[in-house]
């Protein structure tokens, strides 16, 4: 599996808390011995869901007073809610007793309270929630999904530095293609702030391969996109909205008559095929980047199938440290700017 690694999870997160938590947390034990995790949550509600296991050395329950409810402002959660189980399993990272931590609560206050106590890592002006889109070749790692909703240039291409990094730490692109989302290809398109980002980036040492528009998410030519929080939560919103439709039309035409029920039985294994592709569990787990820590957002309607999936990211980047490979990135491409700077000055 890979070396041993301790994940807090926010048990008490998310639409359905322990009852979905709990038993990921118990499949993922099952599956890789030299993970351990931290149940973080109210004792009472969590132990009678975890029974007797044969890995009770590897798991252990922390006991949180208070939960961070969905709809909770994220300053209230930050300054009032500081024994939720949210904060606490941030804490766990922040003390070096876990490696990471998950959570399907409340989205604002887990970035909140997540930048607050971890802090932000060194050349890095503001985490990015980045996750991974489903595409030709397999899928495109994408950020900003919604922590920024405005950027600078400098931000836009600190997240292209983490992008490349994620892309070759989890996927293992020696050099990640990484483009940056437009309104068009052409180098007169887009704003003042996307033009200069552009710039940037064309004098990097990414294999940056320019602007990218929305259809090329998906297209295999890509393999980091990088826009703001606005526009990319968005077009994720949007993509989930159309896989959906996709596979519920694909199911209502397929049961309108007799002959195209025998139809779908002949066709099960391409249908269900493409339904896993396009299922948005099989890709559930959105990594907050940028902080001094690993943090996985998992969605708030998220079962235990999709669950389990965010807790293997969170899992792979923490053995592949993510943080300490996007800190090496930033810095070499900050000493490269610097020597370019002298040389020009020469």
């Amino acid at each position: 599996m890979g070396h041993p690694v301790v994940i807090a999870v926010d048990a008490m997160g998310g639409d359905h808390g322990p009852t979905i938590t709990v038993p990921a947390a118990l499949e993922a034990l099952r599956e890789d011995r030299d993970l351990r995790i931290v149940l973080v949550g109210q004792s009472a509600a969590l132990q009678p869901l975890i029974g007797n296991q044969p890995f009770a050395d590897r798991l252990r329950v922390k006991d949180a007073a208070e939960v961070v409810t969905m709809d909770e402002r994220p300053q209230d959660a930050l300054r009032k809610k500081k024994n939720s189980s949210l904060r606490i399993s941030i804490d766990l990272v922040k003390e070096g007793q876990a490696n990471a931590c998950i959570s399907s609560g409340n989205s604002g206050a887990l970035m909140a309270t997540a930048r607050f106590v971890l802090k932000m890592l060194p050349g890095i002006d503001r985490p990015a929630m980045l996750s991974r889109i489903p595409a030709h070749h397999g899928h495109t790692v994408m950020l900003d999904l919604g922590a920024n909703a405005d950027c600078t240039p400098e931000q836009l291409f600190q997240f292209a530095v983490m992008g490349t990094a994620i892309a070759k730490e989890l996927d293992g692109d020696a050099r990640p293609r990484v483009g940056l989302l437009n309104i068009g290809e052409e180098d007169i398109k887009g704003n003042e702030i996307v033009q200069q980002a552009h710039k940037l980036l064309g004098l990097s040492t990414l294999n940056y391969i320019g602007f990218v528009e929305g259809n090329d998410i998906f297209g295999g030519e890509v393999d980091v996109v990088v826009t703001d929080g606005f526009t990319g939560n968005v077009a994720l919103k949007s993509m989930e909205g159309i896989a959906m439709m996709f596979v519920d039309t694909l199911k209502s035409e397929y049961s309108r008559t007799p002959l195209r029920k025998l139809a779908a039985l002949a066709s099960r294994a391409v249908i269900e095929g493409m339904r896993k592709r396009l299922d948005p569990r099989e890709h559930n787990g959105a990594s907050l980047v940028g902080l001094n820590g690993v943090v996985v957002k998992s969605h708030g309607s998220a079962d235990a199938y999709a669950f389990a999936n965010a807790l293997r990211v969170a899992v792979l980047e923490a053995r592949r440290g993510v943080p300490t490979q996007i800190v090496q990135l930033l810095q070499a491409e900050a000493q490269r700017a610097q020597d370019r700077s002298c040389t020009l000055e020469s």
